[in-house]
């Protein structure tokens, strides 16, 4: 295969603008900030489960509490109920004066009782109240920060696109100059080689694989025509001469 030094050094231009384009998507494939992300993501998906838990715990502990209440004020009213009747003086009979105090006696310890439950459930609550502020509190932090994160991660992403628009229409520029044949070859190692089809000759050194040409392969290159295509040795990339090669 053959073609002019000039069209030679132009797939130089267009390696270097294919490395870029790879660079570029191996940046935004690699930020930092995606390793944030999913770990905040992470910490949050599993903050959401216990602040569920909290939540829950926090509504039932409401309900009794409410039901505790509840109890506390239909003994307290019936014990109001019974005092007052008492002191009206309308019940004379000596056994059911007996029977009244006792059962007001009775519900006065049941109140005792209940609202020493009542203030338990109360102090259960407060307590779960207090561990779910600290869990939300922790969840918005983290929002925040995830936020931040994602913020930096789109303009990251978006100055990735500037840089991959301005080389892809540079690279439309560059297409042209090479012939069909030679540009399918560069496509086929660049695929087959990590991206990098055509390399430089520089200082007897192939730029591609970045192994010194022994004396013997730079003899070949010396009286190869100027126009030949050639390819390295050692990891059969183009190899493409230029004024620095040490010919």
């Amino acid at each position: 295969m053959n073609a002019e030094p000039a069209v030679q050094l132009r797939l130089l231009d267009l390696q270097a603008l294919d490395s870029r384009l790879a660079q570029i998507e191996h940046k935004r494939r690699s930020l930092p900030q995606l390793a944030t992300i999913a770990d905040l993501e992470g910490r949050i998906a599993a903050l959401r489960d216990r602040i569920v838990a909290g939540e829950t715990e926090v509504d039932d502990l409401e309900r009794a509490l409410a039901k505790a209440e509840t109890d506390v004020e239909q003994v307290r009213a019936r014990a109001a109920k019974d005092q007052e009747l008492l002191d009206s003086g309308r019940v004379t009979a000596s056994k059911e004066l007996e029977n009244l105090q006792h059962e007001i006696a009775s519900l006065a310890r049941r109140q005792g009782s209940l609202e020493e439950d009542e203030l338990e459930v109360m102090e259960k609550l407060e307590d779960a109240r207090g561990a779910l502020a600290v869990l939300t509190t922790e969840r918005d932090g983290l929002r925040a920060e995830l936020d931040a994160a994602t913020a930096e991660r789109d303009e990251a992403w978006s100055a990735g696109d500037r840089d991959r628009e301005w080389v892809t229409s540079e690279r439309t520029k560059v297409v042209p100059d090479i012939p069909a044949d030679l540009l399918a070859l560069y496509d086929k190692l660049r695929a087959d080689h990590d991206g990098v089809g055509a390399a430089a000759l520089h200082q007897r050194r192939c730029e591609g694989c970045r192994m010194q040409l022994n004396p013997n392969d730079i003899g070949k290159i010396r009286e190869a025509a100027p126009d030949a295509v050639l390819r390295c040795e050692e990891c059969r990339r183009i190899l493409v001469r230029t004024p620095e090669s040490g010919l």
